[in-house]
């Protein structure tokens, strides 16, 4: 489904972001900027900026940065189009949608339409129906009063075929999102005499519904009935309850997973409102894509270690891949989060807030005290453990664990280590997800250290930066902020930082910071989302008089071993021209370096555009 472009541009252009960000994190003006703690992630001082007039944001301190619809994406969980929808609501724009997202827009559409209406038959037949009496006694016993009814829209499906006779739907349509079925005697009710749970896609719109029978009640059919899937509900890609969950999820950057309705109602009620639950299947991966749009870490408040080592290499490559945290809320033997919530939610609430990374958790279990007793079951435990520490594809994660099973069981440390990196070459680890075999994913430190660097000179973070690097950032910042005191004083050559030099391409290459923020490399796009939020120095002769005298110290360097490399090898004529191109630089920089009281900026500015002019002979003055 996608949206004209000139209507997406239209969106953007017409959004005050300045107003919409100070919707959920206060902004106040600093100099060109606003600034103000980030809406993301827990900080005390602001890192948070905002350029009103480009209309992007960027924070230093969580990397989250982009442009209004990003912000309405990141803040609500909801996807492009619907944050574009709702911004051209808000500024008063008809958008339009292409030839093929409309199709697609207007067949389901009806079927979104009828489930709504279900929806608000079935809740307002819990609330006011003579026959919904039992159902309205059992969720009180529950501890749900009309409060909770009305937040989770519940509703009570009377017996027979009434929503069919009221809806008035054609019954093909009905049958299409899962509310009829065919009978012997004409289309019937799919569900009937259950208490229903109505479920919503992150906007809010409703898309399937799930019954619970009554205690004692006629149906004779599972506890649970379930909506099959349809166009608009896929079980694998739906958790419910997010729609009311997305908020307090962003907040907190947490998720609270769980295996049912009612388990999510209760930790809402125990003052956890980030709960959702799966729709009657496993975690998938497509959940952990769903998730990672709203937080970092993953909370499971059910039984994990019953999901034994297949789900583990699923769960550890989702941790890797979608950059998330896995923990796991230990609850006591035999709860839920339901039924702990109605009991104890003191004790629900801490299991959450004290929640172990999910291969501590399943140490834990197998290196309980009391599995521990003698030399022989210190033993078995071990091996165990082991094996658990095995499947994780990090070698530092396995060498961390490695350590707790060899303090708990009281085993040499590389005994463990050894019996570790055996397992993992045993042929079930090298065919699974979690082995050491080719295409596991690897922490490859020489690269990190690289990338480290290069951000640390890119970026300003941590470290030392280079006066040519410092200028480099400079220059580019005035070429966002004001591009004319730039004009035709730049080159490729200038800049000795990569993730500098692929931001200046994709400046001067694109019609828009936008488009040079979309088309630049991921890194040399973030330097740019900074310098879009940041101010600008104030003198454009001062940066280009660091930045050209930093170049032309590099290329001098380089001269002066071209020069020791052509006398070594008795190339007199390549000598003598390097020679004399040496000896030009100096003259430059030695004039760059003078000062004159009448007109010192004049003199060593006529240097630096002399060295911008031979420059350009070497390369693409932009």
């Amino acid at each position: 489904m996608g949206i004209v472009p000139e209507d997406v541009a239209a969106v953007r252009a017409a959004t005050d972001i300045v107003a919409l960000i100070g919707e959920f994190a206060p902004l106040k003006r600093v100099g060109r900027r606003f600034v103000g703690l980030c809406p993301f992630h827990a900080e005390k001082t602001p890192s948070f900026s905002v350029n009103a007039e480009e209309g992007f944001y960027y924070c230093f301190g969580c990397k989250a940065a982009g442009d209004a619809i990003s912000f309405l994406r990141a803040i609500e969980g909801c996807d492009f189009v619907e944050a574009v929808e709702r911004l051209a609501e808000r500024a008063g724009i008809a958008v339009r949608h292409d030839a093929g997202a409309t199709s697609e827009r207007d067949r389901l559409q009806p079927l979104k339409d009828a489930m709504a209406r279900a929806v608000s038959f079935y809740h307002q037949r819990l609330l006011d129906g003579r026959d919904a009496g039992p159902a309205r006694q059992y969720l009180r016993s529950r501890g749900y009063g009309g409060e909770v009814v009305r937040q989770f829209r519940l509703g009570w499906a009377p017996g027979g075929s009434q929503l069919v006779r009221a809806l008035r739907v054609d019954t093909k349509l009905l049958e299409s999102c899962g509310l009829a079925r065919s009978g012997n005697y004409g289309p019937q009710d799919a569900f009937r005499e259950r208490i229903v749970f109505p479920i919503f896609d992150p906007s809010g719109a409703a898309i399937a519904l799930g019954g619970r029978v009554v205690p004692g009640g006629r149906d004779g059919g599972p506890k649970y009935r379930n909506s099959p899937e349809t166009p608009i509900y896929s079980k694998r890609r739906t958790l419910y309850a997010l729609n009311w969950a997305r908020h307090d999820i962003v907040q907190t950057q947490e998720v609270i997973v769980c295996e049912g309705y009612t388990d999510v109602i209760g930790l809402f009620l125990a003052g956890l409102p980030r709960a959702v639950a799966t729709c009657g299947t496993s975690l998938t991966e497509d959940h952990f894509k769903l998730l990672a749009r709203f937080a970092k870490r993953v909370v499971l408040a059910f039984d994990a270690d019953a999901a034994g080592q297949e789900a583990a290499a699923r769960f550890y490559e989702w941790e890797r891949r979608h950059d998330l945290e896995v923990a796991v809320a230990a609850l006591p033997a035999g709860s839920d989060p339901g039924e702990l919530a109605s009991r104890d939610p003191d004790a629900l609430r801490l299991a959450v807030e004290h929640a172990k990374p999910f291969l501590q958790f399943r140490l834990d279990r197998v290196l309980s005290p009391d599995r521990l007793k003698t030399p022989e079951a210190r033993a078995r435990a071990a091996e165990e453990a082991v094996a658990i520490v095995a499947e994780h594809p990090n070698e530092l994660v396995r060498d961390q664990y490695a350590m707790t099973v060899a303090d708990r069981s009281r085993i040499d440390a590389e005994r463990i280590r050894d019996r570790v990196e055996r397992a993992r070459q045993q042929p079930q680890a090298r065919d699974g997800h979690t082995g050491g075999a080719a295409g596991s994913p690897r922490l490859d430190l020489s690269r990190a250290t690289d990338v480290a660097a290069t951000m640390s000179s890119s970026r300003n973070g941590p470290g030392p930066v280079s006066p040519g690097t410092r200028a480099g950032r400079d220059a580019l910042a005035l070429a966002v902020h004001e591009p004319a005191s730039m004009a035709n004083r730049l080159v490729e050559a200038l800049f000795a930082d990569q993730v500098q030099l692929e931001a200046f391409r994709a400046l001067w290459k694109s019609s828009s910071l936008a488009e040079a923020v979309d088309v630049a490399p991921d890194e040399s796009a973030d330097l740019l989302r900074q310098l879009i939020v940041s101010e600008p120095p104030t003198d454009a002769d001062e940066t280009l008089v660091a930045l050209t005298r930093a170049a032309a110290s590099r290329e001098l360097a380089a001269l002066e071993r071209d020069a020791r490399i052509a006398e070594a090898e008795g190339d007199q004529d390549r000598f003598s021209v390097v020679v004399a191109s040496i000896g030009w630089l100096k003259q430059q920089l030695e004039a760059m370096d003078e000062r004159n009281d009448e007109k010192p900026a004049l003199l060593v500015t006529d240097a630096a555009n002399q060295l911008l002019a031979w420059f350009s002979e070497r390369g693409e003055v932009v």
